[in-house]
């Protein structure tokens, strides 16, 4: 009994394990395998490929096998232009008797040529299917954006943590302090009531930090497609610096468009619709194709008859009520719409390159500022502090200080998201995975 108790109480006050630290690359990888946009985006590339296959079917000899069984009566039935039952040898009684009748064939066809209709038809599906391959591409970079977006979201809030825990830290430090002054007479005792009201806010600032960290660290898991826990703590890591991030936006725009998937897309379906006018303009013309078959039949399975046959059939399309111009206009004006859509990407291409560049460099420039602050207003309390100490300074000196320090701190620390946010931008821009 006493060495039960005696383990539990070395249990409890054994110190708990530290959370796992979840990476960058880590999050990255877990949202290529896991997140559910990115499986969807890989399944419409199969069904893609699959209708392109679909598209490619009737270009390939069709062979198809039959196998019928019947069983019926035989009674003769005149008909208009036929034969009278006395010519014919034919009986006029009629019964119920029945007898088997058994018929199997087999039977091919094949295109021979439609004035590539078809084969028209086939490529089209092909470039749409390697549009939707860009698509899936384009989803995975989109994802990956969202990612990184949501981890720096969730390290920045960590930092809020730090700055809230440290402001704790000195107004607790503070309040002990003036408690000391205010026994010995220095200070009054007002100033012992600010300083717990600087605690009590400063303890309420911590409670509000830790829980923007755990939703934050909850949307990242949702960004990465994870259903579980958020008991991690994601490592201090920013982006570095991204070739050519302090060039020209007309230099990185020709990387983009090499690169973007969008824009690769675009243009297959361009291609694609291209193809599709061409395949309907081809309807104007004749279809020419051949068949043959060949069939075994009879009453007995023994005594079967076999037939072969073979045929050529042409189709010439005279008139069908103007329907295949009007496809060919609809189709026209697709094509017309897709390569505008084209050219509105390739803008909105350049504008994104254009905001990501600037958004880098401002951030920059914000996150030296914000630095330069932060050694300040550390100086600040540190001077506030030596002042309050001797007695020369404030209480309330000392408070301003100490606010003027958070405030700095977490301007800092908005300054590291808004870097690393701005050239994940970038990268998004650029077509970077």
């Amino acid at each position: 009994m006493i060495a039960n108790l005696a383990m539990i109480v070395l249990a409890a006050a054994a110190p708990a394990a530290p959370p796992r630290i979840l990476t960058l690359e880590e999050a990255l990888a877990t949202a290529r395998a896991d997140q559910p946009q990115v499986r969807q985006a890989a399944a419409a590339t199969q069904a893609a490929i699959a209708r392109s296959d679909q598209a490619r079917a009737p270009l390939l000899p069709q062979v198809a096998g039959s196998a019928d069984y019947q069983r019926a009566t035989s009674n003769y039935a005149s008909r208009p232009g036929s034969l009278p039952s006395q010519i014919s040898g034919g009986s006029s009684s009629q019964s119920w008797a029945t007898s088997n009748y058994f018929n199997f064939g087999l039977n091919a066809s094949v295109l021979l040529y439609d004035f590539g209709q078809t084969r028209s038809r086939w490529r089209a599906s092909q470039a749409s299917a390697g549009a939707q391959r860009a698509d899936e591409r384009a989803t995975l970079e989109q994802v990956l954006f969202s990612v990184r977006t949501a981890y720096f979201q969730a390290r920045a809030a960590k930092g809020l943590v730090t700055v809230a825990r440290d402001t704790l830290a000195n107004q607790q430090k503070h309040m002990e302090q003036t408690q000391g002054f205010v026994e010995v007479g220095t200070q009054a005792e007002i100033a012992l009531a600010q300083a717990k009201t600087a605690v009590a806010n400063a303890d309420v600032a911590l409670i509000n930090a830790q829980n923007g960290y755990e939703t934050a660290k909850a949307q990242l898991n949702q960004a990465m497609g994870v259903e579980g826990p958020t008991d991690y703590d994601v490592a201090d890591q920013t982006l570095p610096p991204i070739a050519g991030e302090d060039g020209s936006t007309d230099a990185l725009l020709d990387e983009a468009i090499k690169a973007r998937p969008e824009l690769a897309a675009l243009a297959q379906q361009v291609r694609a619709q291209e193809l599709t006018v061409r395949a309907l303009r081809g309807a104007y013309a004749p279809t020419l194709g051949m068949s043959t078959g060949f069939s075994d039949a009879g009453v007995h399975v023994s005594s079967l008859t076999w037939n072969w046959n073979v045929a050529m059939g042409l189709t010439i399309p005279i008139f069908q009520g103007g329907q295949t111009k009007a496809r060919v206009v609809e189709a026209e004006a697709n094509l017309a719409a897709v390569r505008a859509q084209a050219d509105a990407e390739r803008q909105q291409v350049r504008f994104e390159i254009e905001q990501a560049r600037l958004a880098v460099r401002a951030a920059k420039a914000a996150l030296g500022a914000s630095g330069e602050a932060l050694v300040n207003a550390q100086e600040q309390l540190r001077l506030a502090e030596g002042r309050y100490e001797t007695g020369v300074g404030s209480i309330i000196e000392l408070g301003d200080s100490q606010v003027a320090l958070t405030s700095a701190a977490q301007q800092k620390v908005q300054a590291d998201y808004n870097l690393s946010q701005a050239r994940a931008g970038l990268l998004k821009a650029l077509g970077r995975e």
